[in-house]
């Protein structure tokens, strides 16, 4: 089961002052709307994988429900993949040095082409779906990923999240998206962290400032599914 954490209790918080149950975007346009998948690989998914979030294998289902409406919608889907950045790109120096005694084998499971870097297999990605390389933890970090004109091109002013980790990428790439101006949503039950602790903090935090928290029920209903 995904983390037992009620998003509406979470809105509820803001109701009294935006009205309604909270949520700030009443309109959503499918054609204008692209759901992002973050970083569902072998790598986070897998038992005793490099990164292993197991609670990331609970929401494999939900994930491809939101993408087959999108789908059906006029939506888009894209997929971002968390790549080992490459010799000459940006340095992220920084990162390696965190990782500590683990920094070569993380680079080395996320290197193109690796078992660890592919999609998860039960994951369900159409021909006219994208999927996208990112070699950092958000997919709008300037100068290394493609996310942000991917999306410009299409016209995209609506982004909804899923993925893992709820409090890594998933985060990171919801608040930047929010400050380039995208209508930001997020599927609480469609995200995985480590804990129930740090999922339900991140879904605070972005109800607060980033982002409109749904569930998968919740968005198929409003795409027509």
């Amino acid at each position: 089961m995904p983390h037992a954490v009620d998003h509406r209790a979470i809105l509820a918080r803001f109701a009294p002052t935006r009205g309604g149950d909270g949520k700030i975007f009443q309109d959503i346009e499918p054609a204008r709307l692209a759901h992002i998948v973050v970083d569902m690989q072998n790598g986070f998914m897998e038992e005793g994988a490099p990164v292993e979030v197991p609670m990331a294998r609970t929401i494999v289902d939900n994930i491809n429900r939101i993408s087959a409406a999108i789908r059906a919608s006029g939506g888009h889907n894209v997929f971002l993949r968390y790549t080992t950045p490459p010799d000459d790109g940006p340095s992220w120096s920084n990162f390696m040095v965190r990782m500590g005694s683990k920094a070569q084998g993380h680079q080395e499971a996320f290197t193109p082409g690796a078992h660890h870097w592919q999609l998860w297999p039960a994951l369900e990605v159409a021909a006219n779906d994208t999927v996208i390389d990112k070699h950092r933890f958000s997919g709008f970090t300037p100068g290394t990923c493609m996310l942000h004109a991917v999306l410009q091109d299409r016209g995209i002013d609506t982004v909804l999240i899923t993925g893992t980790l709820t409090n890594c990428c998933c985060e990171s790439t919801a608040r930047d998206a929010m400050q380039h101006n995208y209508r930001v949503l997020m599927a609480g039950d469609a995200m995985a962290a480590l804990s129930d602790e740090e999922h339900a903090a991140t879904l605070h935090n972005m109800a607060f400032v980033f982002a409109d928290l749904y569930s998968t029920d919740e968005i198929v209903g409003l795409l027509g599914g």
